[in-house]
């Protein structure tokens, strides 16, 4: 069954939109674990405007399932993540200003760099994740850096299934496919959502964890936290 690891960084950004600690980052993870999340994800940037380097030392204890670091791997980034020690450190080629994530790595243009980061990290005995655009011809680039996965950005894939799911996801299974072929674990995230995982899901294959944000915690808006975890454990559950 794939992973469910829930990223709570619109927790933090709700939180800091008022100060203070409500609602809590720390209470948010131990919860979404309780209630089946099979990982914590958190994307830290240096502006901290929504989770900060005190939220990383904070919820690392109390992450029992895994923890994902996701971020753009500048010093201070890597500094943290081998201080920290999760079991996961996603690498995104992320502005400091983009508002989210937009981009996959160009694995060819920066192989040299991504081997550097990536052989510290994995001496350090973190596994390692980069974020790929669903194009098959970045996989041998990919395997090249040394990581153990890749995980896929979905977001072409979200905006195009209402129209056309079938050929949405046609680049995503031909890049997992590809990456079967290097022994490549394959992650997703970005955009997926209660109405589009399921399809997903049942169609990449060896797809071993998705990182779902922004829809999981807006649906809980209205279903609430434990039922929406469920609801997504359910949809990636294999029959």
């Amino acid at each position: 069954m794939t992973k469910l690891s829930v990223n709570i960084n619109k927790i933090a950004t709700l939180r800091n939109a008022r100060g203070g600690d409500v609602p809590s980052v720390t209470q948010i993870a131990i919860d979404a674990q309780k209630f089946g999340a099979e990982g914590i994800t958190i994307h830290p940037r240096p502006d901290e405007r929504h989770i900060t380097r005190k939220d990383v030392y904070e919820l690392k204890p109390l992450v029992t399932t895994e923890f994902n670091i996701e971020g753009n791997p500048h010093r201070p980034f890597i500094d943290m993540v081998l201080e920290v020690k999760p079991e996961q450190v996603t690498l995104v080629p992320d502005a400091e200003d983009a508002i989210t994530s937009n981009a996959g790595w160009d694995c060819e243009k920066h192989l040299d760099f991504l081997k550097s980061v990536i052989t510290e990290f994995k001496n350090a005995g973190i596994r390692t994740s980069i974020f790929l655009d669903p194009n098959p011809e970045m996989v041998k680039f990919a395997t090249a850096t040394g990581t153990d996965r890749i995980e896929l950005y979905t977001e072409a894939y979200a905006k195009n299934y209402p129209t056309n799911k079938e050929e949405a996801i046609q680049s995503y299974i031909a890049t997992a496919e590809e990456a079967a072929k290097y022994n490549l674990g394959v992650n997703a995230g970005h955009d997926l959502s209660l109405e589009n995982l399921k399809y997903f899901a049942e169609n990449i294959p060896n797809l071993l964890e998705v990182s779902i944000g922004h829809a999981l915690i807006s649906e809980a808006l209205y279903m609430g936290l434990e039922n929406t975890i469920q609801s997504y454990l359910k949809r990636l559950a294999k029959w």
